[in-house]
């Protein structure tokens, strides 16, 4: 009989217990939706520089709600920044890059944006500015264009030499329409 009794407590022993508690899975579980949940808040209320956009002023003034007086539904569009500006369209260039064997061919297309008192000089100047943009292009390669963040970069080069063409008060900026590698 004392071998039977010696015996139990090993069945006891081979046999898994059970360690713990469901506990730090729920807390984890009720921590992940309290996380979302405010993140989620944060974005649509425009704590953060991203999402909705909507502020719970909005909301409480009842501004920017469905139905609004544009017909569109949706916020009211911001004043634009300054309205007196004209642009010069210039011709596309269609430029050749690379060597013959890896023949590419780059489609640009731009306008200049100038004020409005300025438009004849810089029409007339506008042989000079292409000229500018021709020969910087040429220097590319296609690497250059292909870089991430390549056309701000590009841009800005850009827009520098035909302020130093131009005039720097006479050009504002330089609006890309087309920038196309083949």
């Amino acid at each position: 009989m004392t071998d039977a009794t010696a015996d139990a407590p090993a069945e006891d022993e081979g046999t898994p217990k059970k360690k713990g508690s469901k506990l730090p899975m729920l807390i984890g579980l009720v921590l992940a939706l309290a996380g979302g949940g405010g993140g989620f808040y944060a974005a649509w209320s425009g704590l953060l520089p991203f999402g909705g956009g909507h502020t719970p002023a909005e909301e409480a003034h009842g501004e920017g709600g469905q139905g609004a007086a544009d017909g569109h539904g949706g916020d009211p569009a911001p004043p634009l920044p300054d309205t007196n500006v004209a642009f010069v369209e210039l011709e596309p260039l269609v430029i050749s890059m690379g060597t013959i064997a890896e023949l590419h061919h780059l489609r640009f297309r731009a306008s200049l944006e100038v004020p409005p008192q300025y438009v004849a000089e810089v029409e007339t100047l506008t042989p000079r500015v292409i000229d500018v943009l021709n020969s910087y292009l040429r220097a590319l390669r296609p690497s250059d264009i292909e870089a991430p963040g390549a056309l701000i970069r590009l841009r800005s080069q850009m827009l520098r030499r035909i302020q130093m063409v131009a005039g720097e008060d006479r050009i504002r900026d330089l609006l890309v329409m087309e920038f196309v590698l083949n």
